[in-house]
């Protein structure tokens, strides 16, 4: 198997250069995708020039989760190869703004199409639909937004996001002992274990250092985020202030993880957070 490598055309703050979006073509034969992009005509424009020059035909588009980014591409995708099928696990909430014929998708199904079989297997946590994509017979995990080189994922907590939920996907994959991870952002993960234990720690760490702001007297969802994230580019604060309130989350659930007086403050910081995000909508 070799993916060939196909960016979405979405560079920013918050995507990187762009997301990755992934082509497996059998010469002659059908194709699937890993992730829809958002619809970008330079991103259409290569799949089209891809395809045509393996004479294949698009079947199957598999989408990571319903992130805008990674499932905005479909409608596009849709009207530009007519014979693909759109395949997710449903997330009902936000499936509606990608109106496509959306095929479900659970945990061990398998798809096979470009001569190869991949396996699905649940991943939530970034988002609760979100999904990774095994193909085992290179060992290689395509791995949507778990895990990106030399950054952190965010965990959009008021979008779904489970900080716990996305910490046993990590420790899910891996069991799988992958070879290669494939990500949504940045380049192919040559070392996975490595990575994804360092990732483990970092939440680790990070859940620490929001138990200590705490302790600090930082009562609300912004304060803790500005004195652990101090510095940080504005644009990527709200980020920031999303991480902080999934760590929140999972002390909260925690029994084990704070004392009483502890989890009264982060009560009280999520009751604020909370306020502040409805008013604000």
């Amino acid at each position: 198997m070799i993916p060939l490598l196909l960016t979405a055309g979405n560079p920013g703050p918050m995507t990187g250069t762009g997301n990755n979006t992934y082509l497996l073509a059998a010469e002659g034969g059908t194709a699937m995708l890993i992730d829809a992009g958002v619809g970008a005509p330079g991103h259409l424009a290569d799949l089209a020039a891809a395809l045509d020059a393996r004479h294949a035909r698009l079947t199957h588009v598999l989408v990571t989760h319903g992130h805008a980014d990674h499932a905005g591409g479909a409608t596009a995708l849709a009207a530009a190869q007519p014979d693909a099928e759109f395949l997710k696990h449903p997330w009902p909430e936000e499936d509606h703004r990608f109106p496509v014929a959306w095929r479900a998708l659970c945990d061990g199904d398998q798809v096979q199409a470009a001569e190869e079989k991949i396996t699905v297997v649940a991943t939530p946590g970034h988002s609760p639909d979100h999904l990774a994509f095994w193909h085992e017979a290179s060992r290689t995990m395509f791995t949507g937004d778990l895990v990106a080189l030399g950054t952190s994922v965010m965990i959009h907590a008021s979008r779904g996001g489970n900080l716990a939920d996305y910490m046993h996907s990590l420790e899910r994959v891996l069991t799988f002992n992958p070879v290669v991870l494939l990500p949504a952002h940045g380049p192919r993960v040559e070392h996975p274990q490595a990575l994804i234990t360092a990732y483990l720690e970092h939440r680790r760490q990070r859940e620490q250092q929001v138990i200590a702001a705490l302790r600090a007297g930082h009562t609300t969802v912004e304060a803790i985020a500005e004195s652990i994230y101090h510095g940080l580019d504005a644009a990527l604060m709200p980020a920031a202030r999303e991480n902080v309130c999934a760590h929140l989350e999972k002390l909260a659930e925690d029994e084990h993880g704070a004392s009483a007086p502890l989890q009264e403050q982060i009560r009280e910081a999520m009751a604020a957070w909370r306020r502040s995000s409805t008013s604000s909508t």
